[in-house]
């Protein structure tokens, strides 16, 4: 179902509970639009243009509220910055915008490589235990998701309400972990981590998993061992709970989605609703007993798809990616 257009390169959306009438949409460029009672407002939320580098897979990448918006009005966005290094930023609102003034600097990750067509992760979501839980990409420098010395290829969390902020590694192995989601019922994450030639993969962590993790890469790719020499960093090995081959003409990049927990569609309930970037199909299963289940293609996007973003009922939306006219559309 449509609900937005005339958008430029979406790559996330989302909602606060405080005011469940109200999506916040990023694009890529450096702008959060707001989408209210159905229409897309002239007014941006935030305009970071002028510090986003918003180039080919830089750019502002996502927003998180804090659990306590209604209260703090406390938000944190991820951005490639013009020097080319990721950047985790606190902003204040003041209910209507974001208050650039405010800016405080939480995380800043050097990428070594200099090319835009990068891992850099960007992910931000509060997790169970009331932390801003951090993807960060390997930079295209593989080995350093193993090296404890490095935040890149890793899954990080952040106490936001230290200062300074140090970063806690949670997992280590990742290649560019583009989107994942805590499940609203039972606290369990999940994560889509972008493949290199043969895998895209679902990692699954259930609450309550002890930290450190690995999940692997570039050791394995998948659920397979790649040629790779390096070794294994700190943290048991996780395999991934779903995998699927790259299509064999084409590219292919999984996009991690959320667990529906919505109303409006019973049949989907519980069940972990993902997609392909290139492909633009969304597709879902459900887990149990720590494995996929019941795989099924709910749909096909028709275009590349950038992103899911959940609101505060629970119910799910997908981001119709594109440089020149793009659309947000409701899941029903």
């Amino acid at each position: 179902m449509p609900v937005a257009a005339r958008l430029s390169a979406p790559v996330f959306v989302t909602s606060t509970r405080s005011d469940p009438g109200r999506l916040y949409v990023v694009e890529q460029g450096g702008l959060v639009r707001v989408v209210s009672g159905g229409r897309l407002l002239p007014r941006p939320f935030l305009d970071l243009r002028r510090t986003v580098l918003g180039k080919d897979l830089a750019g502002l990448l996502s927003l998180a509220f804090a659990p306590d918006y209604a209260r703090s009005r406390r938000l944190y966005v991820a951005y490639v910055g013009r020097e080319r290094e990721l950047h985790v930023v606190e902003y204040r609102s003041n209910g209507e915008r974001a208050r650039p003034a405010t800016a405080r600097e939480l995380l800043r990750v050097a990428i070594p490589s200099r090319s835009l067509d990068n891992h850099y992760g960007g992910q931000l979501a509060f997790g169970p235990d009331g932390l801003l839980y951090v993807g960060v990409g390997d930079g295209t420098d593989a080995a350093a998701a193993q090296n404890p010395a490095s935040l890149l290829g890793k899954l990080v969390r952040l106490d936001v309400r230290r200062d300074p902020v140090e970063p806690e590694i949670v997992a280590y192995g990742l290649r560019n972990p583009w989107r994942f989601s805590f499940d609203r019922a039972t606290g369990d994450l999940y994560l889509g981590d972008v493949g290199a030639d043969t895998w895209e993969e679902v990692d699954y962590l259930r609450r309550g998993t002890r930290w450190p993790v690995n999940l692997g890469w570039p050791a394995y790719g998948g659920r397979s061992r790649t040629t790779a020499p390096a070794a294994l960093g700190p943290g048991r090995l996780i395999y991934p709970v779903f995998v699927y081959r790259h299509r064999a003409k084409g590219c292919s990049a999984v996009v991690g989605g959320y667990v529906y927990r919505g109303r409006e569609l019973p049949a989907l309930r519980g069940r972990y609703v993902f997609g392909d970037f290139c492909g633009g199909n969304v597709s879902s299963f459900r887990v149990v007993g720590g494995r996929a289940r019941g795989l099924r293609l709910e749909g096909r996007l028709g275009s590349l798809l950038s992103s899911f973003g959940e609101d505060a009922r629970g119910e799910l939306y997908v981001c119709a990616y594109s440089y020149t006219t793009s659309r947000l559309f409701r899941i029903a």
